[in-house]
């Protein structure tokens, strides 16, 4: 390799380290500029973070476990309880705020030319950064009630890693759609409604299992449902009905991996040929 080859690459080099310097600075800025306003104006700030999953998870163990006594005979059910309200809202925050990330921004986009995938990851960072205080007080939680930790519990950083980039690629795709598309905000919040009721969140598997072992397994296709038994049972160690113990096909068992890679591919490819309209439309 001659020095004109060495010179060539090394410039090539120093701009892919200038391109994605600007991109991460900016990217950390929005992530804080957004953190902030969301608790500006609040008495408690950031604490709202945690209070607001506690909330609903009070509501629902006084209703689903205390008087309907569901998760009667389940090892650590409310642990289990609080744990999927905490996953299932970084989902939903992640892609109801990152679908309105483009159209909310569009003033930035027109007036700065920056990456536009940059202020849907901003969205999505913020939420993960909820999430990262919510599982401190699941964990706290999970001490209090007696859970007993193994190695298991580590397991619970690469679902999160799972979770994080599907609700992402969902977010990519909700963004884009958005934009040309306004009514998909009153859309997504029926289908939110409907996929929290289809994922076994409040109610456990097990009881999906006793009506209709085929619709058990088929709930658990689901991406978000598959990440959510999955996190119980490495956190608590207890017996919980995930698609590795329901299904003995391999091929079957990563569904939800490849549904989640197929969605993740198509949000991507239509983000970035979508994007090219977005300072026009927003």
């Amino acid at each position: 390799m001659n020095n004109y080859q060495e010179n060539d690459i090394l410039l090539v080099m120093k701009k892919i380290r200038e391109k994605y310097r600007y991109s991460t600075i900016l990217l950390r800025e929005l992530v804080r500029t957004d953190f902030k306003l969301r608790y500006e104006d609040s008495a408690l700030g950031m604490l709202w973070s945690a209070l607001k999953p506690l909330m609903l998870f009070t509501v629902m163990y006084v209703v689903f476990v205390h008087f309907l006594k569901m998760g009667n005979g389940i090892p650590h059910y409310p642990v289990s309880l609080l744990l999927g309200i905490v996953l299932w809202t970084f989902f939903a925050e992640t892609t109801g705020m990152g679908m309105r990330a483009i159209v909310e921004n569009g003033g930035l986009l027109r007036k700065i030319k920056i990456p536009k995938s940059v202020v849907v990851v901003s969205r999505a960072m913020s939420a993960l950064i909820n999430l990262g205080i919510n599982l401190l007080v699941v964990l706290v939680f999970a001490v209090l009630s007696g859970v007993q930790f193994r190695w298991t519990a580590l397991l619970l950083v690469p679902l999160v890693v799972e979770l994080f980039i599907f609700a992402l690629a969902v977010a990519f795709l909700l963004a884009a759609l958005y934009v040309k598309f306004r009514d998909l905000a009153h859309i997504w919040e029926v289908i939110m409604q409907a996929l929290f009721y289809a994922t076994p969140i409040i109610y456990p598997l097990s009881m999906v299992i006793n009506m209709s072992p085929l619709a058990a397994k088929a709930l658990l296709f689901n991406p978000v449902a598959q990440v959510i038994q999955d996190a119980r049972s490495a956190v608590t160690y207890a017996p919980t009905d995930t698609i590795w113990s329901l299904v003995n096909n391999p091929l079957i068992q990563i569904a939800p991996l490849l549904i989640a890679a197929a969605i993740t591919t198509v949000s991507i490819l239509y983000f970035r040929k979508a994007s090219r309209r977005f300072t026009e439309l927003v």
